[in-house]
């Protein structure tokens, strides 16, 4: 009797410790499965949203850069029209400095020739060979009178050339129509003391010409 009382007991431990056993079994293996899956999971899952991203991003990058490529384009190309401009106004600037001291320089050594009065008004006349004092002015030509246009501003300093008056000494009396591509301007100092009748003809891409001069006994355009 005793033995099998015996028996049952270490039956009944060696079940309940079976028992424990395949219980710890099954966790450890559920806990191995669970580690695995969650490692799956950020390893894969986590790698997708990784490339997702990034498959975005340079998809809004690239989105971006375009933008930024064609507004850059834009002002690049307005960046290139102004610096062209301020580069032609630079070379204008340095240039045109030059060629007034040089055609200055020749139209004062320029020698006169007596030539024939176109009136009775006339004290002297002489023609000489005068260089044109350069333009602004491109394209088609045609005259203008108007204060303030490139074609009077021209013309004062061809007048100042051929006369030796300096512009900001000069009163601007009259402007007529000398024939085509020709103008004949009459000028005087601010004191009034010479007053000239100049002539000009226009040379394409080179500007006004002073052709002759006459230097006038009495101001006749004074009381126009």
């Amino acid at each position: 009797m005793m033995r099998d009382m015996d028996r049952n007991t270490r039956l009944n431990k060696f079940e309940k410790r079976r028992k424990t056993t395949k219980s710890i079994t099954i966790l450890l293996i559920a806990g191995a499965v669970l580690i695995v899956v969650l490692l799956a999971f950020w390893i894969f899952g986590g790698g997708n949203d990784d490339s997702d991203t990034t498959s975005e991003e340079p998809m809004e990058e690239s989105s971006e850069i375009i933008i930024n490529d064609d507004s850059k384009s834009n002002d690049d190309s307005n960046n290139n029209t102004e610096e062209n401009e301020e580069a032609t106004e630079d070379e204008a600037e340095s240039t045109t400095p030059d060629e007034e001291e040089d055609t200055k320089a020749n139209n004062e050594e320029v020698e006169t020739e007596p030539a024939e009065p176109s009136d009775d008004n006339v004290e002297e006349a002489f023609t000489g060979d005068w260089e044109p004092v350069g333009t602004v002015q491109t394209g088609p030509h045609t005259t203008t009178y108007n204060e303030g246009t490139a074609d009077r501003a021209e013309l004062k300093k061809a007048s100042s050339v051929a006369t030796g008056i300096a512009e900001n000494d000069m009163i601007e009396w009259w402007y007529e129509n000398g024939g085509e591509q020709k103008v004949i301007a009459t000028v005087s100092d601010n004191a009034q003391t010479a007053t000239y009748r100049v002539f000009l003809s226009w040379i394409d891409g080179e500007g006004w010409q002073p052709t002759k001069v006459e230097k006038l006994i009495v101001n006749d355009r004074k009381s126009n």
